[in-house]
């Protein structure tokens, strides 16, 4: 049948190659363990610092580490290298990301650059390298991860919540030019998630944003990392340019 997709149901992911930024903690190691069950070999990314927990993370899932400063002037050309050596990927997850929260009369400009650089520009430059030397399998998925800040804004983010508000104009953009090389382009929206970041928000923050849904409880990486499996399936080629909220119902948005 013409467009009927071959899929192993038992491992979908067996012979393809993912690439997962943010990958030593949180989320983005729960991404990683999550395709890494599916059969991806997983190419960890986080910066050098971490490179203990990356090596740590990567050899959790009998995966590859790569530490990789996704900002840095040269990281576009140091994917380029990886991939000219060991081929090209079936998945992206551009997952890394940081806060600096400040009310924006108070927030230092290093503050706002710093986590639109990360949050977006890297996402961005990184996508565009990729697609300029076929760096992506026919068939291959970009994943992009959001934020409901994203969508409806949050006291104290405004360079959050702009770089994640960029990020889905990046999958919306980027669609149509990834489309005619056989990829897609998503994102998923999470909502409060219960991660080493968050638990740094102060306490009561962090219960409004547990209560602020219809469950009254914060997601897990779990969750945001099985729907970002999904979007990266290979049956899931009919899915392109949309953003996956994974928030409970957040009232934030709604």
């Amino acid at each position: 049948m013409d467009g009927q997709v071959a899929v192993n149901w038992d491992k979908p992911f067996a012979g393809r190659r993912a690439l997962v930024t943010g990958a030593s903690r949180g989320i983005g190691l729960a991404i990683a363990q999550v395709l890494a069950r599916e059969g991806a070999h997983v190419v960890c990314v986080d910066v050098p610092q971490a490179q203990d927990s990356l090596q740590q993370a990567a050899a959790s899932v009998d995966g590859s580490a790569l530490p990789l400063d996704i900002t840095a002037a040269d990281a576009a050309a140091q994917l380029y290298a990886h991939v000219s050596q060991y081929g090209a990927f079936d998945v992206v997850v551009h997952n890394a990301g940081i806060t600096r929260d400040k009310t924006i009369a108070k927030m230092p400009e290093a503050a706002w650059r710093s986590v639109l650089a990360v949050n977006l520009e890297a996402p961005l430059q990184l996508s565009n390298a990729l697609l300029d030397s076929q760096g992506l399998n026919p068939g291959g998925r970009i994943v992009c991860v959001s934020s409901i800040s994203g969508i409806a804004g949050n006291l104290g983010q405004s360079n959050y919540a702009t770089s994640k508000a960029g990020v889905i104009g990046l999958v919306q953009g980027l669609a149509p030019r990834a489309a005619a090389q056989q990829v897609t382009v998503n994102a998923v929206a999470p909502g409060f998630i219960e991660t080493q970041m968050t638990a740094k928000i102060p306490l009561m923050i962090r219960e409004a944003g547990r209560r602020m849904n219809s469950m009254s409880q914060g997601g897990q990486p779990i969750d945001v990392a099985e729907t970002i499996a999904w979007l990266a399936h290979p049956a899931s080629g009919g899915v392109n340019g949309q953003v996956v909220r994974v928030c409970g119902q957040s009232l934030l948005g709604a």
